[in-house]
Formats: structure tokens, sequence, C-alpha cells
């Protein structure tokens, strides 16, 4: 989507940037104190960590990057709750001896709630997440001459627990840059023509970065 693909351009600049504003900003006067309210753009990649099968033969799905956004609430300076999503992540399906088995596309979002440790002006702050994720899949498909041609290819919502550990560093009391690591565990029934057909218990982690604002 156009407004993901926005937000990642703009994460991009102001990471490369940061260096300098940190330098002119962060001295002066000003606080991130009381601000409830925190944006973050940015660009993930994902990795399965795990590899389903569909029927008799043992998949790979290959990883890919993708836009996110992230909106939480600072219930004080320490504690957040996070509502986050990802733009969809397009797999290709590959059989163990690299041919061509399919494609589809994922879409996570989740909420988690996260503490982040020290002082809310500190320059590096480190966090931790824990949470509640779905996982949706759509446009699947199989190829032709492939092991699966001529069936339906489906795969049902994943849903189960997220980890999230992260940086955050500030620039100005309102922006920062963030980096974080996402684990999303949780499997779903992977269908032909109906009939289930294997299990989908990926268990991706996803590596992004980001640039943000407080409110």
């Amino acid at each position: 989507m156009l407004s993901f693909r926005t937000l990642s351009l703009t994460a991009a600049v102001a990471l490369a940037i940061a260096p300098t504003a940190f330098a002119q900003q962060m001295g002066g006067d000003g606080s991130a104190a009381g601000k409830r309210v925190s944006v973050v753009g940015g660009y993930a990649m994902s990795e399965p960590t795990r590899n389903p099968q569909i029927g008799a033969t043992r998949v790979e799905l290959e990883g890919e990057g993708t836009p996110t956004l992230g909106v939480t609430y600072h219930v004080n300076d320490n504690i957040g709750i996070e509502a986050w999503a990802a733009d969809g992540i397009g797999h290709r399906i590959n059989g163990s001896d690299g041919t061509r088995v399919g494609y589809l596309d994922a879409q996570p979002y989740s909420l988690s709630g996260q503490y982040r440790f020290g002082d809310i002006d500190n320059i590096v702050r480190p966090f931790v997440g824990l949470g509640y994720h779905e996982t949706n899949y759509s446009g699947e498909s199989a190829v032709a001459g492939g092991p699966t041609d001529g069936q339906r290819l489906g795969v049902e919502t994943t849903k189960g627990a997220m980890a999230t550990v992260g940086m955050d560093l500030n620039i100005t009391p309102t922006w920062f840059a963030r980096a974080d690591a996402r684990y999303f565990h949780g499997d779903s029934d992977i269908n032909l023509d109906g009939a289930k057909a294997g299990d989908a218990k990926l268990n991706p982690i996803m590596l992004g970065v980001g640039i943000g604002a407080r409110f």
C-alpha cells in the first residue's frame, strides 16, 4: 500500500541524517516525558524459521522485505501498548530440490505490551514486548507442472504469541530511530482442494528498522 511505502522511504531518509540531528538536537532543552502516542514507519525482512510440508513434498518459503507501521499508546514513560502491522509479504514456495511449487502472500498484524528500560530522554532505550498476532494468507497459487499443479492451494490464518526485542535511538524529544526483531509463533493448516494436506508452522522472524515520532 502507498502509505506503507511512503513511510518506509521517510524512515530511510531520517535514518541517514540521524547522526547529524542527534548531535545538534539532543544537547538542547526539551523532554519526551508526557508524550503518550508514538508512530513508527519502517521496513522489515521476514524469514521463516521452519519449513512446512504439503502432502508428501517438503517445501521451503523464501523470505522477503516489506513496509511496516506501528502505533503505540504509552501508559507511562516505560510501559506501552503497541498495534503493529506489515504490508503483504510475498513468499515463493520451493520444493526441497529447488523446483518452484507455488506462491502465497502473508500479512501479519499484532497487539502487544512493551516495556522500555531507562529514562525516556536517554539516548538509547532498549525495550521488550510480548503479545498476540494473526497472519492472514492470500494469493495462494500452484505452479503449472509442479507437484500441486491442478489443485487449489489454501493456507488458514495463523494465530499465536509474538515476542519483540528492540532499541530506540532518541534524535530529538519528538523524533527517534528504531531497530527491532520480532518472532511470530503459531501454526495453521495447509489445504489442497479443501482437505488438510499439511501444517504451516513457519514461526518467522522479522528484522526491522524505522523512524518514529512522539506526540
